[in-house]
This record gives structure tokens, C-alpha cells and sequence, in this order.
């Protein structure tokens, strides 16, 4: 694919550092290595970043509450473990799963 068909059919940043599906999405993710102060651009919103975000990963649109859910691709990843901040790292450390947990599974006699 080209940057010119990405840009034209995917919610790039403006710079082309970093996707975000949908605009409601609580994540985007980062397209190349981002390092903390970095601010990245979705038109009128500018996310100011504050951790190092490896290429790949995912950082926080917003401020995200301790228990909330967390979209990405406008669907649900995760529940926040912990609270999150705008433009910090979004990873295993701060996110846990409640889909396909066998361990949350109700137990059967």
C-alpha cells in the first residue's frame, strides 16, 4: 500500500506517525518508534506524548478512568487497570484482558 492510499482511506495522524480507526477510539497506534513529548496530530486534537511509544503499540487518546473500557478499531481491547493519561503507553501493564478469559470463567460442577 501507499502513504497516499493510507492517508486517503485511513485516519493517519498528520504526519503519518500514528492510526486511529475511529474517532472515538480510546487508542491509537504508533507507526514508527514516538518518543515522550512528541505531540501527534488528528487534526484539532494534539496528543502530547509522555512515555516512549514503540512502533506498533498502542498510545492513549484521552484520559482513560481505572476500570474503564478501552477501544481500538471500535472495538472493546481490554479494562484499564490502572488510570491512564493522554499520550501514555497503553500496553500489558496498564490494560487487562476480558475477552476469552478462561480464568474469569464461571466454574461448573
Amino acid at each position: 500500500m501507499t502513504g497516499r492510499f493510507l492517508a486517503s482511506h485511513m485516519p493517519l495522524s498528520d504526519d503519518g506517525a500514528a492510526l486511529r480507526l475511529k474517532d472515538d477510539d480510546d487508542v491509537a497506534v504508533a507507526l514508527r518508534p514516538l518518543a515522550p513529548g512528541d505531540a501527534v496530530r488528528f487534526g484539532s486534537q494534539s496528543i502530547a506524548l509522555t512515555d516512549a511509544i514503540p512502533s506498533g503499540h498502542k498510545f492513549a487518546t484521552r484520559p482513560i478512568a481505572a476500570g474503564a473500557l478501552i477501544h481500538k478499531y471500535g472495538q472493546m481491547i481490554g479494562r484499564a487497570s490502572a488510570a491512564i493519561a493522554a499520550g501514555q503507553h497503553v500496553h500489558v501493564h496498564n490494560v487487562e484482558g476480558v475477552r476469552g478469559r478462561g480464568d474469569l470463567a464461571e466454574t461448573r460442577s
